[in-house]
């Protein structure tokens, strides 16, 4: 079984993961626009837009251990779906700017007085270095060594998503307090040894 998920997954192009990731964005902003989001689009768009990236994000953790312990090896997608994610959270956070808060004092009052705001703006900025070098010319230009340090920044910045998420919620609510327990989770399997 784990050798025909390893064979399949070879057999899928990179360029139509990429080309996938385009329409959850398009089919949210078309439904926006039709009323299919409700009473408040904009709102529905920026949500869903954050919950997809940070699936995402949960879904690039799970790539190490599906190939540790279970064997199964989506390595060469792991880049595209750093990528996408980013693409995502940045969607989220361009939704909230441009067509949620629109005034650039407001935005700037909101970053420093709303602290799941400061939290998840965080997150974004320490994404952005990862993004940039997501490519084998940073790769090179860096040394393996010093590009693997910079993307230890994934963790750091995934926990403050999750910790967004948590803070964003009116109230103590299940949901977001699971994604924050399934990332932590992710993250504690990176510490088991490697077996011999």
């Amino acid at each position: 079984m784990i050798a025909v998920v390893n064979s399949g997954a070879r057999r899928v192009p990179t360029w139509l993961v990429y080309a996938l990731a385009v329409v959850p964005p398009v089919w949210l902003f078309y439904a926006g626009l039709t009323g299919g989001l409700g009473i408040d689009p904009v709102k529905a768009m920026e949500q869903q837009m954050g919950l997809l990236g940070l699936q995402l994000f949960i879904a690039t953790l799970c790539i190490t251990p599906l190939r540790r312990f279970a064997g199964i090896n989506l390595i060469r997608f792991r880049r595209a779906l750093g990528l996408i994610t980013f693409f995502y959270i940045l969607c989220h956070l361009l939704v909230w700017l441009v067509l949620d808060v629109q005034i650039l004092s407001q935005i700037i009052a909101d970053i420093y007085k709303r602290p799941y705001i400061t939290v998840g703006m965080a997150a974004f900025v320490l994404m952005i270095p990862l993004a940039i070098t997501s490519n084998n010319m940073s790769v090179r230009r860096m040394g393996a060594a010093a590009w693997n340090r910079l993307h230890w920044l994934t963790y750091p910045a995934v926990i403050l998503g999750g910790v967004h998420y948590v803070m964003l919620v009116k109230g103590w609510q299940i949901q977001p307090l699971i994604y924050l327990g399934v990332i932590l989770g992710l993250l504690a399997l990176r510490q088991v040894p490697r077996r011999r």
